[in-house]
């Protein structure tokens, strides 16, 4: 019976500092089958891919197995969702047309089973550093993405995984004291000031596992990633929790 809802974020697939590319994708490919019996629904919340840029008429290589399996849960009727995240911002009409999926940018409230969701990846909600909004407004610019797609793409791959890896090595995803602050009082200002209170809070982006509810009875989930936890979240329709997938 199809009554699960799945939620990740944060696979990073075809990161450069991943030991085992392969091994990686297969993983992933491992828990997609493991949740075709029963998923209803199946939310990417970004960073699923640690880079892609989507060409008019040339697909990027990689992912093949993945794509596969994602284009099987849609043909069984599973709803898929793909938020963008920072890493994987440049999804346009590819994908969506060839899987079968629908493709996000930003916040989402729905509901589910009668109880309202609100989703985001998690770096555009809460407070953000100026230079951080100035770099996620220039990736979102049209005029900026014409230009950049203008380079080949020997430069432009290379360049976007090299920066990735910076930002790892630098401890771009180390989990610090305090992360998951700025987005627990986003949610908890967020249903302060909004009438129609929201019952979950689903984000990725900061590679932390949390699970923690609010003073008015929400909850805040933050997914942790597939680099070193491999963990995602499960709505039932009744009950709400995060998982580790172990390696099979």
């Amino acid at each position: 019976m199809r009554d699960k809802t799945y939620f990740i974020s944060d696979i990073h697939l075809g990161a450069s500092y991943i030991e085992n590319p392969r091994e990686h994708e297969q993983h992933v490919v491992a828990f997609l089958r493991s949740i075709a019996v029963d998923a209803k629904r199946l939310f990417l919340l970004g960073d699923i891919l640690d880079y892609w840029w989507e060409y008019r008429t040339v697909v990027p290589r990689g992912f093949t197995r993945f794509f596969g399996a994602l284009a099987e849960l849609a043909d069984a009727g599973v709803e898929i969702v793909w938020f963008k995240g920072n890493h994987d911002i440049w999804i346009f009409d590819y994908l969506p047309n060839e899987i079968g999926l629908t493709v996000h940018d930003g916040v989402m409230v729905t509901e589910l089973e009668g109880k309202r969701f609100l989703l985001e990846h998690g770096d555009g909600v809460g407070e953000l550093p100026w230079t951080f909004k100035r770099l996620r407004g220039l990736f979102r610019c049209r005029f900026a993405q014409k230009l950049f797609a203008a380079i080949h793409p020997r430069w432009t791959i290379g360049f976007a995984h090299s920066w990735s890896s910076h930002s790892r090595k630098s401890g771009g995803y180390v989990p610090k004291e305090g992360m998951g602050d700025t987005l627990v009082k986003f949610a908890e200002d967020y249903n302060s000031k909004n009438s129609q209170k929201i019952d979950f809070f689903i984000f990725g982006h900061q590679h932390i596992i949390l699970d923690k509810k609010l003073p008015d009875g929400a909850k805040i989930l933050i997914l942790g990633d597939w680099i070193n936890k491999f963990s995602y979240a499960v709505w039932d329709g009744t009950d709400i929790k995060i998982v580790t997938f172990l390696r099979q």
